[in-house]
């Protein structure tokens, strides 16, 4: 059976550096044989704002509680179309695939505001359900995104401080560990607005590689639930 591909990416310009990087996946991944769907956020114009029209029919409009309503929406069909489009395809895939530039420490606004509409309390998350057991459990994640900064600048004792388990934690721990998917090592394309056209098509050949051989990159650790009792302290000495 074909591995199931679902790619979203952020990025306001169409041809930007970002995009080829997301073309590389969709070749990639189609010579290997997967089906693959893009999500283009831009593109689609993407709404990212959460709000009571997430809902067609809130169980109490006068007092949304959006986890609660998440659930029921998911539950009933009756969520807004464009979020159950979307999450019809993250259930579908085994694969999911992120790329964006990185804007102030962080992905894109609209990216934040896909997950908080998309990744539902209930079939993605929710109570005991998170990390190993969460809903995305068995499927992977592969994140690739472009930054200003040089290699140096990030690490122990760098000016900006870790990158993957500090600045990004949120996103590839916070959310997507989170979630249950198994995290790979992203792909950092580095000062992309001031190198050259071969120093970018460098970073592309680079990136080909990494899809080419996405099975094997490695995988981020996140915590093992079994290390924490019923109320999530930790069991004796283990550490997160």
């Amino acid at each position: 059976m074909a591995v199931r591909v679902l790619l979203v990416h952020t990025h306001p310009v169409a041809d930007s550096f970002v995009a080829a990087m997301r073309d590389v996946f969709v070749e990639e991944f189609t010579a290997q044989g997967a089906e693959i769907h893009v999500s283009d956020l831009y593109k689609q114009n993407f709404d990212p704002v959460l709000s009571a029209a997430d809902f067609k029919a809130p169980a109490d409009p006068d007092r949304l509680v959006i986890g609660l309503e998440q659930r029921r929406g998911f539950a009933d069909g009756t969520l807004a179309d464009d979020i159950a489009a979307e999450v019809e395809q993250v259930l579908a895939a085994d694969v999911i695939v992120f790329t964006f530039p990185l804007f102030w420490y962080g992905p894109p606004a609209m990216l934040k505001g896909w997950i908080e509409r998309v990744f539902l309390s209930g079939p993605i998350y929710g109570g005991k359900r998170v990390y190993g057991r969460g809903g995305l459990a068995g499927k992977h994640a592969l994140v690739a995104f472009s930054l200003g900064g040089r290699p140096h600048m990030f690490g122990p004792g760098a000016l900006h401080g870790e990158l993957e388990t500090g600045m990004l934690r949120h996103f590839l721990q916070g959310t997507l560990g989170y979630a249950g998917l198994t995290v790979h090592r992203p792909f950092v394309a580095y000062h992309v607005p001031y190198v050259g056209d071969d120093d970018r098509r460098a970073m592309l050949d680079e990136l080909r590689d990494y899809v080419r051989n996405w099975r094997t990159q490695e995988v981020m650790p996140m915590p093992d639930l079994d290390n924490y009792d019923a109320t999530f302290a930790p069991r004796g000495e283990a550490k997160p």
